[in-house]
């Protein structure tokens, strides 16, 4: 809404701080007072709420000329050209417009802060939900990673390595024309748990974690099954001699003496090979593979046996050789 000056034109925001001018008249001056209310109302009003203040003390202004006025007036109306009572009723009906207009105001003012705390409280409200989402999210993150890794060591768990073995089975083709599986054992490690105790036993696991996770590649996934089992997946199969490379890395890895408290332990680990789809085409099929390799390599203490041919052995031997 437009509001009118005194004079009948449009009055700008800024302009209602200036007094008035023109000869006062209270009618014009209570019908700008009006304007002035309904402005206040207005919820598409050009005047902000903070220039009421200004537009208040123009009319204030107003009616100190129209006290000025009246004096004049009444002297005017003793000669016969006005009455008291029009000059009664014209401030009368200013005053009637300004009670109207501290109401409007009051009103207008008090929906405001009304509104602005239930901004607040809705963006307050808002920044909560955000955070819980947050957190809800984060801890879901962390259930799923405690789920598929292992807590001691923090490689991958058994759960997660058949995930990734199973998808990169799903995906062998002219891109990824095959892949292998290594089965990792420690050997003597039991004697090392019964002689040193476990906590030693713990701290060893975890120290050969971290050795085989820097020997093999980034697109490598080394696992611990569990115990002192480990597994890796080579979805991108190198040839033959890059793979003995490999795992030639691996076994130097593990066999470098390792310091725990003021013990200096030396172990070494047997490795099975097992590759697609020579030795296997399920996920089942290639560990299955790759552990009787392992086995082979324990029992000839070699370090490490691909799966060519296929071992055949007792499982009661297996277990006696495990435990070398």
């Amino acid at each position: 809404m437009k509001l009118r000056s005194v004079d009948g034109g449009p009055a700008a925001a800024s302009s209602a701080r200036r007094e008035p001018t023109g000869p006062p008249d209270a009618s014009r001056a209570a019908g700008w007072v009006h304007d002035i209310g309904a402005a206040a109302a207005d919820p598409h009003s050009d005047v902000p709420i903070g220039d009421w203040d200004g537009l208040l003390g123009a009319v204030k202004a107003m009616l100190l000329r129209l006290t000025v006025v009246e004096s004049a007036d009444a002297a005017a109306a003793r000669q016969g050209r006005v009455t008291k009572r029009r000059i009664r009723d014209g401030v009368m009906e200013c005053v009637a417009a300004l009670d109207h207009l501290q109401t409007t105001l009051q009103r207008a003012l008090e929906n405001r802060r009304q509104l602005e705390s239930e901004v607040s409280t809705a963006r307050a409200a808002l920044a909560r939900a955000r955070r819980e989402l947050a957190g809800s999210r984060a801890g879901e993150r962390r259930a799923r990673r405690m789920s598929l890794h292992d807590g001691l060591t923090s490689l991958p768990n058994r759960r997660y390595f058949l995930e990734r073995l199973e998808q990169a089975l799903s995906q062998v083709g002219p891109r990824h024309p095959a892949l292998a599986v290594l089965y990792l054992d420690l050997d003597g490690f039991k004697s090392i748990n019964d002689l040193h105790g476990h906590l030693a036993g713990d701290e060893l696991l975890r120290i050969v974690a971290a050795r085989l996770s820097r020997a093999v590649r980034a697109e490598d996934v080394m696992s611990r099954l569990g115990g002192d089992e480990f597994a890796c997946l080579i979805a991108e199969l190198p040839t033959r001699d890059e793979l003995g490379h490999l795992v030639s890395k691996l076994l130097d890895a593990v066999s470098s003496p390792l310091t725990i408290g003021s013990l200096t332990l030396s172990v070494r680990i047997s490795i099975g090979i097992a590759t697609y789809p020579a030795d296997g085409t399920t996920a089942e099929a290639l560990l299955k593979s790759a552990d009787g390799a392992m086995y082979h390599a324990k029992r000839n203490r070699k370090g490490f046996a691909f799966c060519d041919p296929p071992p055949r052995y007792d499982s009661r031997v297996a277990v006696l050789v495990r435990k070398l």
